[in-house]
């Protein structure tokens, strides 16, 4: 007697959304009683070499896995949630986005440093830390932490995997890196971090930590697949992330923009808040627009999507889109 049939995840080749995929399709099979078969597919952010803000970063690493989706190659994808467009895709439904990770950037220096030592090592050489990282966001925010510091720090465009770019340290060809905490963590290499970086210092992407589960919305096996996967929604996770991608949608900017945000809960006694902060620099770090809004806990994701907007708003009346505008591709 055969047993139920596979189910087919899409998901990109690297090791680490390999991994992420991996823990997806366990939840996925105890939700189900159905066996997971990981589908590998490449994108086309996998195999271009250009810097992601030159080949434009919206979807680079998501629209060979949502045309999977949508010809019925695959039964779901699972994403990284910052490397989704921020509108949606028709067709497809977004059906779970898990709990998230610790969605704060983590710093992989030489000889165990922390930002602010590396800073300090590299003044006292005369020159500045150098410090490897593909994205205008981080490159904005470390270039302004480290002028506070009364310092000043090289940002050097990188890509590659986790392997790759911590490699530039250990070579010795950069000081450092910068990386997503929770990549490291779901690879179980966070231990390699010589300091989680506080959001006070430099707020991460849009929906960073998070993963996406999304299904085809067209057919009815799809719909069927996607009211299962529900199950692994976590509502406060996609209230927050939502915040942010609103921010973001908001800003019209996309994915590789120097844009920062995080949505926290805010609890004072009895009453929690939602509180969004947001952030716009130019990649030198000499300009940045840096505002925090907090609302009630929203009750649905047009709630939080509310929140993001009205964020966005008041950055856009700071100056925000002209900081946008002069960033360096």
């Amino acid at each position: 007697m055969n047993g139920p049939t596979a189910l087919k995840l899409g998901t990109r080749r690297s090791k680490l959304a390999m991994a992420q995929s991996g823990m997806v399709a366990e939840q996925v099979r105890q939700l189900t009683g159905r066996p997971v078969e990981l589908v590998e597919i490449t994108t086309f952010g996998d195999v271009s070499r250009e810097q992601l803000a030159q080949i434009g970063g919206t979807g680079v690493f998501v629209s060979a896995l949502r045309d999977a989706l949508l010809a019925g190659e695959i039964d779901f994808a699972v994403h990284s949630l910052k490397d989704l467009p921020t509108t949606p895709a028709e067709g497809l439904t977004l059906a779970a986005i898990p709990v998230r990770e610790d969605p704060r950037d983590a710093l992989v220096a030489r000889d165990g440093l922390t930002f602010e030592e590396l800073v300090a090592a590299a003044a006292a050489l005369g020159r500045p830390a150098r410090v490897g990282t593909g994205s205008p966001r981080r490159m904005a925010q470390l270039n302004a932490w480290a002028h506070s510091l009364g310092g000043a720090v090289e940002t050097v465009p990188i890509r590659g995997n986790v392997d790759t770019r911590i490699g530039f340290v250990t070579s010795g060809e950069l000081d450092a890196v910068v990386l997503a905490a929770a990549g490291l963590s779901r690879l179980g290499r966070l231990g390699e971090a010589t300091q989680l970086i506080p959001v006070e210092a430099v707020l991460p992407a849009p929906g960073q930590g998070a993963l996406a589960v999304e299904c085809a919305a067209g057919n009815p096996a799809g719909l069927a697949l996607a009211a299962q996967l529900a199950e692994l929604d976590d509502p406060f996770t996609r209230a927050a992330v939502t915040a942010e991608r609103s921010l973001l949608a908001a800003l019209e900017a996309g994915c590789s923009a120097p844009v920062g945000a995080l949505a926290d809960l805010v609890a004072d006694g009895q009453i929690s808040e939602l509180r969004l902060r947001g952030v716009v620099g130019t990649t030198d770090g000499t300009q940045l627009v840096q505002m925090s809004i907090t609302g009630a806990t929203p009750e649905s994701a047009d709630d939080a999507a509310v929140l993001g907007r009205e964020l966005a708003a008041e950055m856009l009346a700071k100056g925000a889109a002209g900081l946008m505008g002069e960033r360096e591709l």
